[in-house]
């Protein structure tokens, strides 16, 4: 990465963690993968019991690999028998990781969900929650962020299902449809968590996820 734009990325992830502060969530800024792998690893305490919903940048950093690999109980839902009862399970559990699909750079996570399995565990339910966040998810206010959720995080993650042809499949764009395929059902808009150190969001100086 060029470094000027590494610089200004720096800035905008310290300018986002202040705001996350304001919101009574906690953010953390990584350099690179690694980092932010390392940061995570070292919020997690061994024997916790951690799940996710679909989140791509928890697997880009390479945090699924090491949480099966080390001493965590980790609740893989797509290597459930009953996916479900994996679902279900996630609100009890110590650590439910996402990312999110846009973000503002005062501290507003958007996230929008088909299933709802994931918006209602990041609203409610584990104790804790941990985002791994690219700097390209980042917006400079709210509607920028619902927009790029819908234009660019959604039309994107629908090319992952083979069986679904909602329209934006097709053009890249939102369309507000109402197709039986959609996968955009809820959004959530986390302005502020209740719970102090439930939140908590690792901003990483790279392009993750959609």
């Amino acid at each position: 990465m060029n470094e000027n734009l590494f610089k200004r990325n720096e800035l905008l992830a310290e300018k986002t963690i202040k705001g996350l502060a304001s919101r009574n969530m906690t953010g953390y800024y990584a350099a690179t993968k690694e980092d932010a792998l390392a940061q995570a690893l070292s919020l997690i305490p061994e024997k916790s019991l951690v799940t996710m919903g679909g989140g791509m940048s928890v697997h880009e950093i390479g945090l699924v690999d090491a949480l099966k690999a080390g001493a965590y109980d980790f609740l893989d839902r797509d290597e459930a028998a009953d996916k479900r009862a994996a679902m279900l399970a996630a609100y009890d559990a110590d650590f439910y990781l996402s990312s999110c699909n846009a973000l503002t750079d005062d501290g507003i996570l958007i996230n929008i969900d088909g299933n709802a399995n994931r918006v209602s565990a990041i609203a409610q339910g584990p104790r804790k929650v941990l985002f791994i966040v690219g700097i390209n998810k980042i917006c400079p206010d709210l509607d920028s962020a619902m927009k790029r959720a819908r234009n660019v995080a959604a039309p994107a993650n629908i090319q992952r299902f083979a069986s679904l042809n909602p329209p934006c499949k097709k053009a890249g764009r939102c369309f507000d449809c109402k197709s039986p395929d959609t996968i955009c059902c809820q959004f959530l808009i986390t302005r502020y968590s209740m719970h102090k150190d439930r939140i908590h969001v690792i901003l990483v100086n790279d392009a993750l996820g959609f």
